[in-house]
């Protein structure tokens, strides 16, 4: 009799837990549900038109937009939000149409503001130009600038779907994690060199592509920065995930590559290789 109320007893404290667990999980995916929901594409163009007005009061009407690209500040006029986009679990996506000041016809920009639901409220986490113009006759188009930025690539997919992560996802997760250093920095992405023992405050550029795996190991990604005030020296900073409970995060944060001078320009030197264990390319 004993052993056997012994056995209910733990019988009942083992549902209990699964229970309990089951609720806690339950509870989780609801708050994520309700905070990747709380925005409508109505409540993401306002706070993107919110933004780009406040920018453009405080330059006569001109939205300046730093290209990280090309390194030069373009004086933009708003047109349009032509369209909000999201991910679930990756946030929102505001494609916005501006046009370049003092040119007729009118040279257009198409550029990308990337949001992300923070506690209840939208935080631009980057901006980025999605198309670029063209001359072509008398006028101009656009076309996408290349690499196009990675919320563009999961057309139709779902995150998850596949045994391995595909490249636009370990993008992303590098592309969070500098937003938020970045934001963190005042503007700028500090790393301390380990071989010279100094902070350098580097300015984001781009991720590179390809994505690559080593096998059985973690996925990384090449990206480009510049020093700030020192924009002809470009550092290629090597960013590695690992993956826990289905997410990817940085785990390591490398120096592939610095900017020494040769002859009066600057070129890139390497400091590792990763060549030799036979890294797979991400698709």
């Amino acid at each position: 009799m004993a052993a056997t109320a012994k056995s209910r007893s733990f019988l009942k404290f083992f549902l209990d837990s699964v229970f309990l667990l089951a609720l806690l999980s339950l509870g989780e995916r609801l708050l994520a549900q309700e905070e990747e929901e709380v925005f409508t594409q109505k409540e993401v163009e306002t706070e993107a038109r919110r933004y780009i007005d406040q920018k453009s009061q405080e330059n006569q009407g001109v939205f300046l937009f730093q290209d990280p690209v090309e390194n030069q500040r373009i004086p933009l006029l708003f047109d349009r939000v032509r369209l909000v986009r999201s991910i679930s679990g990756y946030g929102y996506f505001a494609a916005v149409d501006f046009h370049e000041k003092g040119f007729e016809p009118p040279k257009p920009y198409e550029l990308d503001f990337w949001y992300k639901p923070r506690a209840k409220k939208l935080v631009l986490m980057d901006i980025r130009i999605h198309k670029v113009p063209r001359k072509e006759g008398n006028g101009w188009v656009l076309v996408s600038r290349m690499p196009v930025p990675w919320w563009w690539l999961p057309v139709s997919e779902h995150p998850g779907h596949t045994e391995f992560k595909r490249a636009w996802e370990v993008k992303a997760a590098i592309h969070e994690y500098l937003a938020d250093k970045i934001r963190e920095g005042g503007g700028v992405l500090r790393i301390k060199d380990e071989k010279t023992r100094q902070e350098i405050p580097l300015e984001f550029v781009e991720i590179h592509n390809p994505v690559r795996r080593i096998p059985d190991k973690d996925y990384f990604a090449c990206t480009d920065f510049r020093e700030k005030g020192e924009p002809e020296k470009i550092y290629d900073i090597d960013f590695w995930l690992a993956e826990k409970n289905g997410k990817l995060f940085v785990d390591q944060v490398k120096i592939h590559k610095v900017p020494e001078k040769e002859d009066g320009h600057w070129i890139q030197v390497e400091r590792y290789s990763f060549e030799a264990d036979k890294p797979i390319v991400v698709p």
